[in-house]
């Protein structure tokens, strides 16, 4: 029986690529049907090492930030999901990633480097920096409380 996306896998498996979501695809977040209709499962939650800044990114649908490495230390370590997907999953969903969204590969906190959302740089032009918050969830949660 295949395990629920909420409940955490041990790892991937064999020929499964690991991707790195830190917004709108996290579980409970607005975009996360689009992994589990690839049958996407959720692994665990990790950080990124301490060389990225998170951005609350302006002017976007769906709300959402943009992760971006910058030199080392330069950043703080940003709460993230790992999902496991088959290539042929991960294709599909590389090919439906909009600009300025794009997929690179995430250094990881305990050093491992999986694949995973980063954001153009031209797209930081009105964006709020939040990478200070340390997560996507508790700015969204902030968020909320200030709009109430």
């Amino acid at each position: 029986m295949k395990p629920a996306a909420s409940e955490p896998s041990a790892t991937a498996t064999p020929g499964e690529i690991l991707l790195a979501v830190v917004g709108a695809h996290l579980r409970g977040m607005p975009l996360n049907g689009e992994l589990t209709r690839l049958d996407a499962r959720f692994v665990e939650a990790a950080r990124t090492s301490a060389d990225y800044r998170l951005y609350a990114l302006a002017g976007q649908s769906v709300p959402k930030p943009g992760m971006l490495r910058g030199p080392q230390g330069s950043g703080a370590p940003i709460a993230l999901e790992l999902w496991a997907l088959t290539p042929a999953g991960f294709g599909t969903f590389v090919a439906g990633v909009p600009s300025p969204m794009s997929i690179g590969t995430v250094l990881l906190e305990d050093g491992r480097s999986v694949k995973g959302f980063l954001v153009e740089p031209e797209a930081l032009k009105g964006a709020e920096d939040i990478t200070a918050l340390g997560d996507w969830r508790t700015y969204v949660a902030q968020s909320a409380t200030t709009a109430s």
